[in-house]
């Protein structure tokens, strides 16, 4: 991937990190840790009710955006563009794609046991159970 898209998203995921700030009083540090802090910032939002238009793609991006970047800095990945679905960004960790904008889409739409904080920890086991390099 080119830096101009990887360098958009971290300016996104910096977005994520200064509105939640800003509305929730929650600090994210780009941390594993900081995934658990924004599942309880998912969790505030859907409150109130499932998220719809705007507010929701504005979520999901800020969400998606950060945790692939918290993927990108703990796990040494890179972003990268999916060969499946033309134009979704991925994260590849040694040679493994990682999905994050699915995992907030579906932490945003309510679905049960989804946790930003569970896939960030999972994703070594998943790589060395995937053999340790594509």
């Amino acid at each position: 991937m080119t830096t101009k898209p990887a360098d958009d998203l971290r300016n996104i995921a910096e977005g994520c990190v200064k509105l939640v700030a800003t509305q929730f009083g929650r600090e994210l540090d780009w941390s594993l840790a900081s995934l658990d802090e924004l599942d309880g910032v998912c969790a505030e939002l859907l409150a109130g009710g499932p998220l719809e238009g705007q507010r929701f793609e504005l979520w999901w991006k800020l969400i998606g955006a950060y945790t692939g970047e918290v993927l990108v800095r703990v796990h040494g990945g890179q972003w990268g563009t999916s060969e499946r679905a033309p134009g979704a960004f991925v994260v590849v960790v040694s040679g493994n794609t990682a999905l994050p904008f699915a995992v907030a889409e579906r932490v945003l739409s309510g679905e049960p046991f989804k946790s930003l904080g569970s896939f960030g920890r999972a994703l070594p086991a998943i790589i060395e159970r995937a053999g340790g390099a594509g």
